[in-house]
């Protein structure tokens, strides 16, 4: 952790470097940020009120407040999975420590939702939904369990990439199946009582439901779930860092 601090600069610098990179040479640029959201917003709310309706009130709403912080964990399952390899000129011209280039990676992501989430709260205004100011107070307290979630599922899926170049398809088809695995375009309630203590070891969907919980239900989300969801975070950070840093060791082999 010593190593990384001293390597703060570096990271600064490459999130810096993801953020304007993404949309150089773009005439909207940054505000993609913004427009991909609401792109996907539209198209799903289109399929899911008009062509399969769902009885989901303000289902809009249902829907943006869990599908913004499942893009960052997409992202980091199939984007990050290439954070090491691709940077593999850096890593073998120079020494820094691995677990910088998932870390950047993951800072990227979540400073594009934190960005995303400015449209969330815009439409929540403007549309006279409101919200529940004390409850939106836990709001920092699920993007940070999100981002050490994220990390640990970067981390490991970046190191054994390197390794198994076939997990970059194989991430794409998990997430895929995570999205409808996930409370995203459905609510809790669609899913079976028989099935839901299993459903909910999925630590994708203790977050998204504490989001669905203070911006759509405008209630404080339940205590439970999130000491849950946090000891499940940090159980895969620690994974993916045991991981990396083992197979880290022959990176430059590799590449």
């Amino acid at each position: 952790m010593k190593e990384l601090y001293d390597y703060r600069t570096m990271i600064a610098s490459l999130v810096k470097r993801d953020l304007i990179g993404r949309y150089k040479k773009s005439v909207l640029g940054f505000l993609w940020s913004f427009i991909d959201p609401l792109l996907q917003l539209l198209i799903y709310t289109f399929l899911f009120s008009v062509i399969l309706k769902t009885d989901i009130p303000a289902f809009h709403i249902c829907l943006f407040v869990t599908l913004v912080p499942w893009l960052l964990i997409s992202s980091c399952l199939t984007g990050g999975c290439m954070s090491v390899i691709g940077q593999q000129e850096m890593l073998k011209k120079i020494y820094f420590p691995r677990e910088i280039l998932p870390i950047s990676f993951v800072t990227a992501q979540f400073v594009n939702m934190v960005l995303s989430f400015v449209v969330v709260f815009v439409i929540l205004a403007v549309s006279g939904y409101g919200f529940h100011l004390p409850a939106l107070l836990t709001l920092p307290v699920i993007m940070i369990i999100e981002f050490i979630l994220a990390l640990g599922l970067t981390l490991l899926c970046s190191a054994v990439t390197v390794y198994f170049r076939d997990m970059q398809q194989i991430l794409a088809a998990l997430s895929l199946l995570l999205m409808y695995a996930s409370p995203i375009v459905y609510t809790l309630d669609f899913v079976s009582e028989n099935i839901r203590k299993f459903y909910m070891w999925n630590p994708i969907t203790r977050i998204l439901v504490a989001y669905r919980d203070i911006l759509y239900y405008k209630k404080f989300p339940d205590a439970i779930n999130i000491f849950w969801g946090i000891v499940e975070s940090i159980i895969i950070l620690i994974i993916g860092m045991l991981v990396f840093r083992k197979l880290s060791k022959n990176f430059a082999e590799e590449l």
